[in-house]
Formats: C-alpha cells, sequence, structure tokens
C-alpha cells in the first residue's frame, strides 16, 4: 500500500487545524500557548484512516505570517496538499504565500477545502468558489476539487474523504533512491524512552536496532523505538510520517533541521549548486551575494546566493546560482528549497537543488555544465559529477547523491562508462570510480614533474616515486598513483628502477667541468684502494663545488664506478673486487674467516674491516655464524 502524506496549507484562522480534527478526531494544537492564542504556531501531526482501510499521515502547519518557515519545514515531505480557503475571508495573503511554496516545491496534487460554510450564504459560497478558481488559474490545483464543508457541522466532510481517496488512487508511489534519510522536523523527551525524532522518511527504510549518524553533527545513536501513526512497528519505510526512539543520544544535540542517515553515507556541505526561479511578485531585483533565508527539507540557514555571470536577476527570471550556507546541510541532487528574504521575511523564491556537495567555480566552468547538470542525461550529469570528484574519484552512491539518480540506473550507466573506459575503477570494494579524463590529466603531469625534475637534476638518474607524487600536489591515492605509473611504464612513456622513476631513454650528459671532476673523483678512489677517504672528507676537497660533488658521486655509484659500502664509505669498483677474490679464497681454504683472518688478509684497520665484512654479508657473499664469516655458496 502507497505511503501518503497529506499537508494543511492556508491563511491563519481559515480551520486547518479545525478540519484535521474533524477528520480524524486529534487536536493537533498540543502546545499551551497555542491552545491560549487559538492559532497553531508549530507544526500538528495525526493519522487518517480512509474508507478504503488506509493510513495516510497529515501534517498540519501554521498559516500565521510569523510562522511561515515552520509551515515550510512541514511542506518539504507532503505527496499532497489541502489549502484550507475560509468562505468567510476568501484568498488571503497567506493562501498565496504558502500557494507559491507549494509550486516552489514541486507539489503537484491537492484539493481545496472551502472551510466555514456555515457562516455564510449560498450565494456569497457561490461567489467565494468562483473567485478561488479564478486565483487558482495556472497553478497545479487549477482543476483540483473545491469541495465546501464545515468542520463544525460536519457537512461536507465525506464529499472531502470521497475526493481525497479519488485523488489519491491516482497518485504514483514515491520514488526511493533506497538511502535512508529523515529530516527531523521535532525533537523531544518522553519520560522513561529518552530522545525521541519524528520526521517524513525521505528515502531508504529503517528498522529498530539499525544504528543511525545525526548529520550534521555526525554523531551515531541506535534506534530503540519505531512508530508509525501512533502504533509501535519494527521497521518504516520511504513517505511515513515515523517517530523514533534514539538510544545513546541527548537531546540537547539535536534540533529541528537535522537529518538522520544511514552512518558514512551522507556528506554535510556549506556549499550548493542551484536552480532557482526568482518570483514575479518578489518586487525588487535579487542582487549578487545577497543574504536570505535558504529553506530545504526542515531546515532553515542563513545563505548567501552567489551569481556567477550576472550581477543581479529581475523578479521572474530564473538562474544558476551557488549558495553558501552558514551551517552545513545535508541534500542530494533534485531537493526542493524556498528561498525567503533575510528582512523584511517574505518568500522569494526557490527551485531544484543540482549539486549538493559544490565547489567554489572559477573562470574554468565550463559553460553549459550546470544546464546539463540539471536538465542532461545521465551519462551528461555522470561525467561532470565524475570531473568535478577529481583524484579523489567518488563511490558510486555518492554519485546517486549528487547526481539525482537511483542507484540502479546510476550503476548501469557507471558500468557502461567503465566498459568503454571513459571511467576507472578505483576500488571494486567501495565501488570507487575516477573520471578517464582526470586520470589521463594525471598520467601527463607524472611525464611533465619527471621531464622536469631531470632539467633541474641533471646528474640524477630519476626522482623516487613518493618524492614524484609529491610533487603532484594534493593527496593522490597510492593506488591511482602506481596504477598511472605502471601504465605509462606498460606504454614505453617512463622507466622505473628500484623506487626511481625516469623518463624512458633518459641518460646522464655531464658538461666538461663535470667530466673533469668525476675524473679526479675517480682518481682518488683508485688510488686509495682499501682506505678510501670518507664522503666528509671529499666533500671538504671539493667544498665550493659540494652540490655537483653529491650529484656526481651518485652517477659514480648508478654507473658502477663506486660501490656504496654504507653512508660514509665509497670504494672503487676494481678495489673492491680484488678484494672480494681474495676473501673468497680466504674462506675456501681455511672455511670460515674472523675479523682478525681478514686483517692479516688486507693489513686493513677496524675502521674499514667491520664495513667490509657487513657489506659481504649483505650480497650474499658470505653468513656470520657467531663470531666468524663462512661462505654463502662455493660457486659465489
Amino acid at each position: 500500500m502507497k505511503h501518503i502524506i497529506l499537508g494543511t496549507a492556508g491563511h491563519v484562522d481559515h480551520g486547518k487545524t479545525a478540519l484535521v480534527k474533524a477528520l480524524t478526531d486529534i487536536d493537533t494544537d498540543r502546545l499551551k500557548e497555542e491552545k491560549e492564542r487559538g492559532i497553531t504556531i508549530e507544526l500538528g501531526f495525526a493519522p487518517l484512516t480512509l474508507t478504503n482501510g488506509q493510513k495516510i499521515g497529515i501534517v498540519d502547519v501554521p498559516g500565521h505570517e510569523k510562522f511561515v518557515k515552520n509551515m515550510v519545514a512541514g511542506a518539504g515531505g507532503i505527496d499532497l496538499v489541502v489549502m484550507v480557503i475560509a468562505a468567510d475571508e476568501g484568498v488571503m495573503p497567506q493562501t498565496r504565500e504558502h500557494l507559491e511554496i507549494c509550486e516552489l516545491l514541486s507539489i503537484s496534487r491537492g484539493l481545496v477545502a472551502l472551510t466555514k460554510t456555515d457562516m455564510v450564504d449560498e450565494d456569497w459560497l457561490a461567489l467565494v468558489q468562483e473567485d478561488i478558481r479564478n486565483f487558482l488559474k495556472g497553478t497545479f490545483l487549477e482543476t483540483s476539487p473545491i469541495i465546501p464543508l464545515s468542520s463544525i457541522t460536519g457537512t461536507g466532510l465525506s464529499d472531502f474523504l470521497a475526493a481525497l481517496g479519488e485523488i489519491i488512487s491516482t497518485l504514483d508511489e514515491r520514488t526511493d533512491s533506497g538511502l535512508f534519510r529523515l529530516p527531523i522536523d521535532r525533537v523531544f523527551t518522553m519520560k522513561g524512552f529518552g530522545t525521541v525524532v519524528t520526521g517524513t522518511l525521505a528515502s531508504g527504510r529503517i528498522k529498530i536496532g539499525d544504528t543511525v549518524e545525526i548529520m550534521p553533527s555526525g554523531a551515531k545513536a541506535k534506534i530503540r523505538g519505531l512508530q508509525i501513526h501512533n502504533e509501535t512497528s519494527p521497521m518504516a519505510e520511504a513517505g511515513q510520517r515515523t517517530a523514533i526512539n534514539l538510544q545513546g543520544t541527548d537531546r540537547t544535540t539535536i534540533e529541528r533541521g537535522y537529518v538522520l542517515t544511514s552512518p558514512s553515507i551522507f556528506e554535510a556541505s556549506d556549499r550548493l549548486d542551484i536552480h532557482m526561479k526568482y518570483l514575479p511578485g518578489a518586487g525588487k531585483k535579487l542582487k549578487n551575494r545577497t543574504l536570505v533565508r535558504f529553506h530545504t527539507g526542515t531546515s532553515e540557514t542563513i545563505s548567501r546566493i552567489i551569481l556567477p555571470d550576472r550581477e543581479e536577476i529581475g523578479p521572474g527570471e530564473e538562474t544558476y546560482a551557488q549558495l553558501i550556507s552558514k551551517t552545513p546541510l545535508v541534500a542530494m541532487s533534485g531537493d526542493r528549497f524556498v528561498i525567503r528574504s533575510y528582512s523584511p521575511i517574505t518568500t522569494i523564491g526557490g527551485g531544484e537543488i543540482i549539486d549538493p556537495l559544490a565547489k567554489k567555480h572559477g573562470k574554468h566552468t565550463i559553460p553549459g555544465e550546470e544546464e546539463k547538470l540539471h536538465r542532461g542525461s545521465g551519462e551528461d550529469k555522470t561525467g561532470i559529477i565524475l570531473d568535478r570528484a577529481g583524484l579523489d574519484g567518488i563511490s558510486s552512491r555518492s554519485l546517486s547523491i549528487r547526481t539525482g539518480l537511483l542507484p540502479g540506473e546510476q550503476e548501469k550507466i557507471l558500468e557502461n562508462m567503465l566498459s568503454k573506459k571513459t571511467a576507472l575503477l578505483l576500488d571494486r570494494d567501495e565501488r570507487r570510480v575516477v573520471s578517464a579524463g582526470i586520470y589521463r590529466n594525471l598520467q601527463k603531469r607524472v611525464i611533465s614533474e619527471t621531464e622536469a625534475y631531470h632539467k633541474k637534476h641533471p646528474l640524477k638518474e630519476g626522482l623516487s616515486r613518493e618524492e614524484l607524487r609529491t610533487t603532484l600536489g594534493g593527496y593522490i591515492d597510492p593506488r591511482l598513483f602506481n596504477k598511472a605509473v605502471r601504465d605509462l611504464e606498460a606504454d614505453g612513456k617512463i622507466v622505473t628502477e628500484k623506487e626511481n622513476v625516469r623518463i624512458e631513454g633518459y641518460r646522464i650528459s655531464l658538461k666538461d667541468e663535470e667530466l673533469r671532476l668525476r675524473e679526479e673523483i675517480t682518481g682518488i678512489y683508485r688510488d686509495s684502494g682499501l682506505t678510501p677517504p670518507s664522503t666528509k672528507e671529499i666533500m671538504e676537497k671539493f667544498s665550493r663545488e659540494m652540490d655537483a660533488v653529491t650529484d656526481i658521486l651518485t652517477v659514480m655509484i648508478n654507473t658502477e664506478i663506486l660501490v656504496r659500502v654504507n653512508e660514509d664509505l665509497y670504494f672503487h669498483k676494481d678495489a673492491l673486487d680484488r678484494l672480494k677474490k681474495d676473501y673468497k679464497e680466504l674462506l675456501i681454504r681455511d672455511g670460515k674467516a674472523s675479523p682478525a683472518s681478514f686483517k692479516e688478509m688486507t693489513g686493513l684497520s677496524r675502521k674499514f674491516i667491520i664495513p667490509l665484512m657487513e657489506f659481504f654479508d649483505k650480497t650474499k657473499l658470505t653468513i656470520r655464524v657467531k663470531d666468524h664469516r663462512i661462505l654463502r655458496e662455493v660457486k659465489n
């Protein structure tokens, strides 16, 4: 059975709450102040059982102009509206404003309850109905039934219920993204139970025992109990008015406008891309960076409207804009919103969120990108969000949140893009993907940064992987970076040697002065044999050319002129090769070698003996056994 939420709308004192009580026998004005003043201040809720046995939820909203923000909070989750107009007063200011709000929220079905008919005669009633029908022309209620009734006498209530039932029978099932989200419209503490929140479940489902995240705070809580239509239930689904008893959280940490979600699915953002309509009756032009009151879901935030391509828009115009909120919001692409002026407070516009996790737009923004994201194909939307996600990539669920596509449809588009290689799968478990265009740009940057490094350090073979990844700037997932390097190497663009990366074909080319230095250093090491100077002594000798000497030493090791025994000792390769031959013969003859026998063979001091013996251990000529060495393999 369909889950339906009916919302009231209309001017103050036109009988919205009285109609709900006449239909349900529930007085939704629960506050002492409401009863004393005789007006609705806060949202009220009541279940209604139709003649066919179906239960629907009713959200009763305040009609006074001071409490329109509460009305907007309640209107966001309704499926159809009953516009309540009193027969003795007819269309009034909040009648108009509430109708504008309903249209801005894209509510498309409803009916009119013409109340207080017991207070007027038949002629007046006919005139009021004609006036209402003229008022509704061009709106979604233009052809909707107008039902005269009296909540006091009961006249017309059966006609109202019949008309309501007929409309509900033609309503489509609510589209459900499957991602649990419940905008909170009421928070209170119940003795013996603790914190309770209520709201209309926007999408997904929840059951007792589930853990939820309270956004935007990020706090976690467990579902202790659920009620639907004031009855305990093990589970709640999209479209149902739901009361949730939360375990593990305090009432003071939650407020209207917060959103319950499944953990780690949604992100809060203070910057949204929107498509907005500025109402014809707004009066003056809306200037860039105007401060407004932004309503979406059950939240109201003070925000600033940014017009990227103009300085102002006039009444009746539509535009793409960016909204910067003072407090973070949780939303999905496709969510509707209402904008009210900061002061004086009136409804001036509204529209649709097209990217709930937008970044600041600059001059690089592609013309028409917002139009495609709003009205383009699923492939268009997915491609734009993938590009916006950059090197971080994005999960398929986050894609659905930012494109507004249902998860099943989003997954099909993603699979098609992966097969066409316009997207790359970065993480199979998370279904995290990266735009192929972004990936190609990363590869180009890897090449350009490596080439730049060669120019800056001509005497170095290449740079380390980690240095290259850092040079690219920002955080880059190691998996994506390593894939880029592997693919470039497979394509013959770069070469990796151990931990270093260089451009394919790059070779060090020494200049005349560098060649002179190399020959001079080579001579020092060749002549010193097994008692070479330390690297510190080499640096001191060539102190005026220290940077060049450091690079030349690296070149000499890479070209195997020198062998590094440790950080401070380099040997000429010829000297080390002769020593290795003599050492091996000693080991074969004696079966083992000790520091003493090594000294007897070479005449070296302990300064050289210990590093050399450890070097031959590392290079797997020998194995240390207690205080002596043995030959690892005779064939060595």
